[in-house]
Order: structure tokens, then C-alpha cells, then sequence
């Protein structure tokens, strides 16, 4: 058997609009032929190893308003979709009101890939391993998107259908996220597990975020998402609903992590059986919210 170690891509047409419009145009004639890119960390790897093989690669950065990253007191964040992961992290506005966004855009691969690796890349890849899609489903996103149509908001909570699929129609682009102001006085952390510490895809990731509700029982929220153990990214609703009623104690906190595991259907594969995955939802979930619990009070 005759093994290729170095694989080479696939012949495309590199197609670069000078306007959402003859983009969206382009994408919706070509459907099925031509594919969008940002920073072609995910394209590029995938049509390398024969997982795809689009005729048309379409260049959307640099259209309208896909550079752009601002904050703005009464609204939040926006982000463009070609503002790369680095600058997330490097942005002062970020730090200041989205730190969990960071966090979760640092543990990404190496500091090499995030100049090139997107957020709303992240997002539109679609994978349920996706390490910054927790951060922004905790933060209710919202996706600014460009049709055929024209302009539409779609809610980030109901984007996703599967692994790798989209609602995305036939010549949408995804041109920037918005993530309106986080909850007064809210903590909270992304753990990811890997079978090594740097650059590998999430075994299981948690994100979770508190804040103050006087509305609740508990006096308090949380928000969770879980990576890598469904077909989509996962929002355990028991757990949550369960530490909104609940007075929250250590025990409240094991039981919310065990509501939690039992929310996933994660999978085996060559990264860990379905088994391990979700014993390690239980344990990264029991540390994630005793984190941010501990932070909160």
C-alpha cells in the first residue's frame, strides 16, 4: 500500500466579489460548486485530505463590514467576519466585558493558525467540537447574514442542524456576529479537554457562565454549552433550569453536572468513546460551575 504524506489540493477557481451582493449572486449560481472562505483554516485542510472538492473558492473577506469589531455601551459587541481570532484576543473591548469569548478563542490551535482562524469560520464550519461556539451561545449571538434576499439576523440557537450543516441557504454569507451586553456581573469559563494540552480538537468542551437573577429561586443563572458530545453544539436545559430553581451548594452543583451528562449523545470515535465523554461532561461541568460559582460569590 502505497501511502501519500504529502497531499496536495485540489484544482479550484479563486473568485473574489467586490460586493456582498455579486458574492451572495455568485454562491446562489454555483451552489453546490462554490464554497465562502475567511481564513481557510478548515477549506483548505479538508479539500487537502479529499473531504471536499469545490470547483469555485469565493473570498469574502474584505466585503462590508467584515473587518469590523466594535463595542458599543447600549448594544454590545459586533464582529466581523473576517476579524481574526488574535484580534479578538487582543481587543480591549473583549477583555473587558467578553473575557469567556477570549478564553475560548485562546484555546484555539496555535497562535500561528488564529491570525487566520475566524470566529464566525468557527461558527459556520459547523463542527460540534467548535471551541469559540460555546462563548457565543452563552452570550445569545446573533448572526448578521447577507442573501439573495438581502440582509437577515438569525439566532445563533438555531442555526445549527447537524454536524457540518447549517440553515445557511444557497448564496448566504455570514458577515458578522453580535453579542449583545453580557449579564451584569456575570463570570464564567470554557474547559476543554484534548488528548494533548495544545492544537487539538475538544474531546469535550464546557462552557459556563453565572450571573445574578433576583427572578430566580436560586437568586442566580447559569448557561451552559457543551462541545463534542451531540451532533450540534449542546445546551443542557435541565441543568440549567435546575440551578435557576435550586438553592446552589456543592451538591446542587454535582447534581446539575450529572443532568448535564445526561443530556448528551456524544459518539465513539478515534478521540474517546461515547463512555468517557460523557463521564467527562459530569467532571468538566462540576468544575466549570464550582469555578464561576466561586468567582460569582
Amino acid at each position: 500500500m502505497t501511502i501519500n504524506t504529502h497531499p496536495a489540493l485540489p484544482e479550484f477557481e479563486y473568485f473574489r466579489p467586490e460586493t456582498l451582493v455579486e458574492a451572495s449572486e455568485f454562491l446562489a449560481r454555483y451552489h453546490g460548486e462554490a464554497r465562502p472562505f475567511l481564513g481557510g483554516t478548515d477549506v483548505f485542510v479538508r479539500m487537502r485530505d479529499g473531504f471536499l472538492a469545490p470547483k469555485f473558492l469565493v473570498d469574502v473577506k474584505n466585503l462590508d463590514g467584515t473587518n469590523d469589531l466594535y463595542f458599543e455601551p447600549q448594544a454590545g459587541l459586533t464582529l466581523g467576519a473576517a476579524v481574526n481570532m488574535n484580534r479578538v484576543i487582543a481587543s480591549p473591548e473583549v477583555q473587558a466585558h467578553y473575557p469567556l469569548l477570549a478564553e475560548a478563542c485562546r484555546s484555539v490551535a496555535s497562535y500561528q493558525l488564529r491570525t487566520r482562524a475566524t470566529v464566525v469560520g468557527n461558527i459556520c464550519n459547523a463542527s460540534p467540537a467548535g471551541d469559540t461556539i460555546g462563548a457565543c451561545l452563552t452570550f445569545d449571538g446573533v448572526l448578521n447574514i447577507h442573501g439573495v434576499s438581502g440582509p437577515r439576523q438569525e439566532p445563533l440557537a438555531a442555526f445549527f442542524l447537524g454536524p457540518g450543516k447549517t440553515t445557511l441557504k444557497p448564496g448566504d454569507v455570514v458577515t458578522a456576529i453580535h453579542l449583545p451586553l453580557p449579564p451584569e456581573g456575570c463570570a464564567g469559563t470554557y474547559l476543554k479537554l484534548g488528548r494533548n494540552k495544545l492544537s487539538d480538537l475538544s474531546i469535550v468542551g464546557v462552557t459556563a457562565l453565572g450571573y445574578p437573577d433576583p427572578s430566580r429561586p436560586s437568586g442566580y443563572r447559569f448557561r451552559l454549552a457543551l462541545a463534542s458530545v451531540a451532533p450540534v453544539p449542546l445546551v443542557p436545559a435541565q441543568a440549567e433550569t435546575y440551578l435557576a430553581n435550586d438553592t446552589i451548594t456543592p451538591e446542587s452543583i454535582r447534581e446539575a453536572a450529572r443532568l448535564a451528562a445526561e443530556d448528551c449523545s456524544p459518539i465513539d470515535d478515534v478521540r474517546g468513546s461515547a463512555r468517557y465523554r460523557k463521564q467527562m461532561v459530569r467532571n468538566l461541568s462540576a468544575r466549570a460551575l464550582t469555578e464561576v460559582w466561586e468567582r460569582l460569590k
